[in-house]
């Protein structure tokens, strides 16, 4: 029983790594959420499933609602993220604003001192 628990945790864990290395590019948080809360559903799974003698079973449902679970906190985390980058954005366009707008003022106090 603890055998098939093991190998069964070891596909599960190398199927997460063959999907995190599918992209290219860095997972995003949304993905890391997913990502982790299948795997940690599918742990907790197995573990119930175990218990009352149907591992496999308790892997599939901790692990899709792991993933369910997830996803939705990552997607949360995610938009955050987003709805800060755009702030900064912002921000720092607003302080090359009040930048240009000192350059113009002290451009006519120059013009006004020498006329």
């Amino acid at each position: 029983m603890r055998k098939s628990i093991a190998v069964f945790m070891s596909l599960v864990l190398a199927g997460m790594l063959v999907l995190a290395g599918c992209s290219g590019e860095p997972l995003s948080t949304r993905e890391e959420g997913t990502l982790g809360g299948a795997g940690i559903g599918a742990v907790g799974g197995t573990i119930v499933g175990a218990a009352v003698g149907h591992p496999l079973a308790g892997a599939a449902i901790g692990g899709v609602l792991g993933g369910g679970t997830g996803y939705a906190i990552g997607n949360s985390m995610q938009n955050t993220q987003n709805a800060n980058a755009q702030t900064q954005q912002q921000v720092q366009q607003q302080q090359q604003e009040i930048e240009s707008q000192r350059q113009q003022i002290q451009q006519l106090k120059s013009q006004s001192e020498s006329e």
